[in-house]
C-alpha cells in the first residue's frame, strides 16, 4: 500500500468513485492534465462516495450552511484526490501542492469564503503533510456554479517524473 493510501485509510477517509455526470452532459476536457512535472486538475466539485454530486445545493449563507459548506469543500478534496488517483496511478508521485483556487456559490453579501475553503485545505494538509501539502490559495465568491453547486475547486501540483 502506498504511503498516500496508507494515510488516507488512517485518517477513515474514502475516495469517491469517478464522477456520475447528469444525463445529456459531456465534458470536453480530462479532470486531469499532465504536462511534464506539473499537474493542472480542473474544476471539481463535491461528491457522494458513489460518484453522484453531493448537496446540499444552492449559495452558502441562504440555502446551505457554513457547516455544510465547508464539509462540502471537504468532499470536494476528496473528489479531486480521486481524479488525481486515477489520473496518475499512484498518488505518491506527488511532490507538491502548487496552488488551489476555491469558488464558493455566495449568497449576496455572503463574504466567508476562505472559512468555507479551509474544508479542503484542511483535508490535503491531513492527507499530505504541511511539506508536501502547503499551498497558495484563492477563495472567492460567485453568483452561480453548474449544477447549482455551493462549492467548486482547480488545483496544480508538481510531481516526480
Amino acid at each position: 500500500m502506498s504511503k498516500i493510501a496508507a494515510r488516507l485509510d488512517s485518517l477513515g477517509l474514502v475516495l469517491p468513485e469517478p464522477l456520475k455526470l447528469p444525463p445529456g452532459v459531456k465534458l470536453p476536457f480530462p479532470w486531469v492534465s499532465v504536462r511534464g512535472e506539473r499537474v493542472f486538475v480542473s474544476g471539481h466539485g463535491p461528491q457522494e462516495p458513489d460518484g453522484s454530486v453531493a448537496g446540499p445545493f444552492g449559495q452558502v449563507g441562504a440555502d446551505v450552511s457554513m457547516d455544510q459548506a465547508r464539509e462540502l469543500a471537504r468532499k470536494t478534496a476528496l473528489a479531486v484526490i480521486g481524479s488525481l488517483q486515477r489520473g496518475l496511478g499512484d498518488l505518491d508521485r506527488i511532490t507538491g501542492w502548487c496552488r488551489i483556487f476555491g469558488m464558493v456559490n455566495s449568497a449576496p453579501g455572503f463574504d466567508q469564503q476562505p472559512e468555507v475553503i479551509n474544508g479542503f485545505t484542511q483535508v490535503v494538509l491531513d492527507v499530505f503533510g504541511a511539506d508536501v501539502g502547503r499551498h497558495t490559495r484563492s477563495a472567492v465568491g460567485m453568483a452561480g456554479l453548474p449544477f447549482k453547486i455551493a462549492v467548486e475547486v482547480e488545483a496544480e501540483l508538481l510531481i516526480a517524473p
